[in-house]
């Protein structure tokens, strides 16, 4: 795995995101210069107040679905902008089909016009509703593209051919994760994917709302070996899509117990209706980024959600949304 000259210069879109912050904080880390851009429809500001004055920090307010102008050296272009919880892209249907297409055509543009390294942010949900369990990375999945979750699985699917056409036909040096469940620090309290929601709802001694019957299940990775999977990858010489996530798969309803037993909430568990095209289980393989990045995830679940408790506890107390 290569390493990055402390002179090299990053673009990270959704930079000012849940992962795109901590990939900000990361780059940094490391030595380079980073330029972050987001357009602030679900991102914050607050996930990089930290960095407002590092002299290796520039925040720019943009939409990646317009033109993408940058001065100066890129080395590395990191796309990361897009909605990513169900509720952002069911309410924000075309402009996470816009930032799926255009603006993954805009970043690959900025690559190739600065002769940088571009690693796309894929997803998961590319493998829609699986029929193979764990998945692999040559699995083609099974998704519905008129579904109400088409949207942000056809807009990534869509990102990866685009990914994948500008490295073969002009060339361009890409990566592409595909990005299972996550939590951690900086995910919003109103964010509506499950450990946010249950995690707020414990913490207020509100019902916990668990969809369905419970048994879906999901692997969750902390943010920080996410990170570490996703910088892996970068530095690496894998061009073709690798899974970054945790194995270790929980239903939903076990995940929500253990979350009310680690706040010490007196929540009680409700049942609500499935939603449209919700996956039933959800696990990665992960033999490639084991074996070509030696790369596993170390923070336990246990550990991870309790750091994840503590964020939220501070958030839930000032009333943040």
């Amino acid at each position: 795995m290569s390493s990055p000259d402390p002179d090299q210069r990053v673009v990270i879109t959704g930079g000012a995101g849940f992962l795109g912050s901590h990939l900000c904080d990361r780059m940094l880390e490391r030595g380079c210069s980073v330029v972050a851009m987001d357009n602030l429809i679900t991102g914050d500001t607050a996930n990089i107040s930290h960095l407002l004055g590092n002299p290796k920090f520039r925040f720019v307010h943009h939409d990646v679905t317009e033109y993408i102008y940058v001065d100066g050296p890129v080395d590395y272009i990191l796309h990361f902008a897009s909605p990513a919880s169900p509720i952002d892209y069911l309410r924000l249907p075309i402009q996470t089909l816009k930032v799926g297409s255009l603006g993954t055509h805009k970043a690959l543009g900025l690559a190739k016009a600065k002769g940088s390294r571009f690693l796309l942010a894929s997803t998961s949900e590319v493998y829609g509703d699986p029929q193979i369990h764990p998945q692999p990375e040559w699995y083609w999945g099974n998704v519905n593209p008129v579904g109400l979750r088409g949207v942000y699985d056809e807009a990534k699917r869509f990102a990866e051919a685009m990914t994948m056409a500008y490295h073969r036909h002009h060339g361009v040096d890409t990566r592409i994760v595909r990005i299972f469940n996550t939590y951690g620090p900086r995910m919003r309290v109103n964010d509506g994917r499950a450990i946010p929601a249950f995690i707020s709802q414990s913490l207020r001694g509100d019902d916990v709302t668990v969809f369905g019957n419970g048994s879906q299940t999901r692997s969750i990775c902390y943010v920080d070996d996410m990170i570490n999977g996703i910088e892996r990858l970068l530095f690496s010489d894998s061009v073709n899509p690798v899974n970054i996530g945790n194995q270790e798969e929980i239903s939903v309803v076990d995940l929500a117990k253990e979350i009310i037993e680690l706040t010490g909430s007196k929540s009680k568990l409700v049942f609500g209706e499935l939603p449209e095209d919700d996956p039933k289980v959800r696990q990665p393989d992960t033999t490639i980024a084991r074996e070509q990045l030696e790369w596993v995830p170390g923070v336990a679940r246990q550990e991870g959600l309790r750091r994840t408790v503590e964020y939220f506890r501070t958030k839930v107390e000032e009333g943040r949304g």
